[in-house]
């Protein structure tokens, strides 16, 4: 899979723990954004990224190459990853 994948998360949410183990399980190379674990100006225009993608800024939002999912919906990740 050549597409980039990067999953704004929190490290307390329990579906943004449910879809990284999915990932892994799946052994998809990732990048995780904490945004819980950032501070000043580094955690707002990482929350600024996030608004472009996901209005609400609700977790997790994985991006997909230019493909957006909002929360943990496994077959839409799998339609994605090109897995399903």
């Amino acid at each position: 899979m050549s597409q980039e994948v990067k999953i704004f998360a929190l490290s307390t949410c329990i579906h943004c723990k449910k879809a990284k183990e999915y990932l892994d399980q799946c052994g998809v190379k990732y990048t995780p954004v904490h945004v819980d674990w950032l501070t000043g100006e580094e955690r707002n225009n990482t929350l600024a990224e996030l608004k472009k993608y996901n209005p609400a800024a609700s977790f997790p939002t994985i991006l997909v190459g230019d493909r957006v999912i909002v929360g943990f919906r496994k077959d839409e990740l799998d339609q994605a990853l090109g897995i399903a």
